[in-house]
C-alpha cells in the first residue's frame, strides 16, 4: 500500500496528505519541456516572464499520463477513494505557471474547487459544490517544479474540510456555488495553514472540500504544478446517502456531520 494507516488518519484530520516521488523527476522534466514550449516565454530569461501567472489547460500527452497513472498514486486512490470509485486520469490540468513578479496575480483567494455546472454553464464561477461532492473525489496537487516556502507555494487550511462540509450539508443536492462559498468561508489563522511545497514529484492528495489559495511568488524560479480533479466513477462520492460508505474522503465528511441523517 502506499498509505499507511496512520496518513489516512491524518488524511480524515487533516484534509491531505503528501507523497513524495509519486512520479518520477524524469517525468516531471518531460512534461515541463512541453509546457515551456507553449508557455509563450522563456524559462531561463526572466526579460520575458511579463505576468504573475501564466495558465495552461489540459494535456493528455504520455509523459502526463504516465504521471497521473502511477502505480504508487493508483494505489493511494484506492486507498482514498475505494477500488472501482474513481475513473483513471486521462490526462493533466490545468497548469498555473507563478512567476516572481511586483504584480499581484488577482488570484490568491482562498476557496473550494468548484465540481459541478448547473445546467451546463460555462461559466466556472458558477459552478457548485455540494456535500455528495458530485464530480470530485480528490483534489490534486502535481509538483511539476521544486517548490520551496518562497516558490508560491498552495496555502492549505489544515482541517477546513470539515468546516465546508457543516456549510455545504443544508444545502443538499443543489449545493452552493463557487463564490458565494469561498465568499462564506472562515478566515484561517496562520497556525492552520499548510504549505504545499515538495520536489517535483510529489502529489498532494486532498478533501474534494478542502480550502486552500495561492500566494505571491518572493522564489527566483517559476513554479510549476497541476491542479487536476480526481473524477468518481459514479458521479459522486455517494449517490444515495453517505451513512454506510465507509472511504476515507467520504469517512472525513461523515465524522464533520455528527448525527445528521444523510
Amino acid at each position: 500500500m502506499t498509505l499507511s494507516n496512520s496518513q489516512i488518519e491524518s488524511f480524515i484530520n487533516d484534509g491531505f496528505i503528501g507523497i513524495p516521488h509519486a512520479f518520477s523527476q524524469e517525468l516531471a522534466d518531460e512534461c515541463c519541456e512541453i509546457l515551456w514550449r507553449d508557455a509563450g516565454c522563456q524559462r531561463d530569461d526572466r526579460s520575458t516572464w511579463k505576468q504573475p501567472v501564466v495558465w495552461l489547460s489540459y494535456y493528455s500527452d504520455t509523459p502526463f499520463l504516465a504521471a497521473a497513472n502511477s502505480a504508487k498514486l493508483v494505489r493511494a486512490f484506492d486507498q482514498l477513494v475505494g477500488q472501482n470509485q474513481w475513473i483513471p486520469p486521462r490526462g493533466l490540468g490545468s497548469f498555473p505557471i507563478r512567476f516572481p513578479h511586483s504584480q499581484p496575480s488577482g488570484d490568491d483567494g482562498w476557496h473550494v474547487d468548484a465540481s459541478f455546472s448547473p445546467e451546463n454553464n460555462p461559466d466556472y464561477l458558477q459552478w457548485r459544490i455540494n456535500i455528495f461532492s458530485r464530480g470530485r473525489a480528490l483534489l490534486m496537487l502535481f509538483l511539476f517544479s521544486d517548490v520551496g516556502p518562497n516558490d508560491a507555494p498552495t496555502r492549505i487550511a489544515v482541517g477546513s474540510h470539515k468546516q465546508v462540509a457543516g456549510m455545504l450539508a443544508p444545502h443538499g443536492d443543489e449545493g452552493l456555488p463557487f463564490m458565494q462559498l469561498a465568499k462564506d468561508l472562515p478566515v484561517f489563522s496562520n497556525d492552520s495553514i499548510a504549505l504545499a511545497t515538495g520536489e517535483r514529484g510529489t502529489v498532494y492528495l486532498c478533501h474534494p472540500f478542502l480550502a486552500h489559495a495561492a500566494q505571491k511568488h518572493l522564489g527566483d524560479y517559476p513554479r510549476i504544478i497541476a491542479q487536476p480533479a480526481l473524477t468518481p466513477s459514479s458521479g459522486a462520492l455517494v449517490d444515495s446517502g453517505i451513512k454506510g460508505y465507509t472511504s476515507p474522503v467520504v469517512v472525513a465528511i461523515h465524522d464533520s456531520l455528527d448525527s445528521a441523517d444523510y
